[in-house]
């Protein structure tokens, strides 16, 4: 079985009354992306839209299969129990990857190392699949 033609991971860190700046300084690194819950921002159409939710994201950086992109996100971030049990009682908190597939049967697998650092972290592994059977994989 061949391997996942492209993924995408990103940690999210979500609750109504999530302070970015807070996470920040837990954390220690600066997200891609962040809001607070009422905040409004215009998307790529145009359209002004308002956080529903208060909302920390890191994307990583690292390109290749989905096992090296999640151990290059969490090397970034400290594992500190204490620090994700506080975060995870009060917020969501999630390794999310979106997994592109360009042929109808592609797979892929985490060792049990790498599922140990999330489960330390206790971040949930949430997983979006893609199929595109026309031998293109969107870059969207």
């Amino acid at each position: 079985m061949p391997e996942i033609a492209r993924t995408t991971v990103s940690l999210r860190i979500v609750g109504d009354a999530l302070d970015p700046d807070e996470i920040t300084g837990l954390l220690g690194v600066e997200p891609t992306g962040c809001a607070r819950k009422g905040d409004t921002r215009t998307t790529a159409s145009g359209r002004n839209v308002m956080a529903r939710s208060g909302s920390w994201l890191l994307k990583a950086d690292a390109f290749g299969d989905l096992e090296a992109q999640i151990t290059a996100l969490l090397s970034k971030l400290p594992d500190d129990p204490a620090i994700w049990v506080d975060l995870s009682r009060r917020y969501r908190c999630d390794i999310f990857c979106g997994l592109f597939m360009r042929e109808f049967n592609e797979g892929t697998e985490l060792q049990p190392q790498v599922l140990s650092m999330l489960g330390n972290r206790r971040l949930c592994l949430s997983l979006d699949i893609y199929g595109c059977f026309d031998g293109e994989v969107s870059t969207s």
